[in-house]
């Protein structure tokens, strides 16, 4: 049985922010979500931008995430991953619509892999 993404994220906290290399968010449960992709963190007062291929630092409503709790999550048609969190803060991963390259990003558990944006915008669960 497929579960939905948002049945398996909602509810679990960010217990660290890591941003050596691609950002990693390990989540309660030992769920991790790796972003290889650029995304953005946004509130509805300020959005910000990053770029994992220059550098992420760990600040800003990026740090803010550290300790929340993930209220709501989809993945749209063309593969773009959109987390709400319990802080008023909305992290948005747009897919990768190259055909080669790495995945924009992926969500594991202590199993394997449980949903990965691959490339071309494709959702592989």
């Amino acid at each position: 049985m497929v579960r939905e993404i948002e049945s398996v994220l909602a509810g679990l906290r960010v217990e660290a922010v890591g941003t050596a290399g691609p950002l990693r968010l390990a989540l309660s449960g030992g769920v991790v979500l790796t972003v290889a992709n650029d995304f953005r963190v946004r509130t509805a007062a300020e959005v910000e931008h990053f770029y994992p291929g220059l550098s992420v630092p760990t600040a800003g409503l990026l740090a803010s995430l550290a300790g929340a709790r993930v209220t709501a999550a989809a993945v749209n048609r063309a593969g773009g991953l959109e987390l709400v969190f319990d802080r008023g803060v909305t992290l948005s991963v747009p897919p990768d619509t190259a055909v080669s390259g790495a995945a924009a990003w992926q969500v594991s558990g202590p199993a394997g892999p449980m949903f990965t944006a691959e490339p071309g915008g494709y959702l592989a669960v």
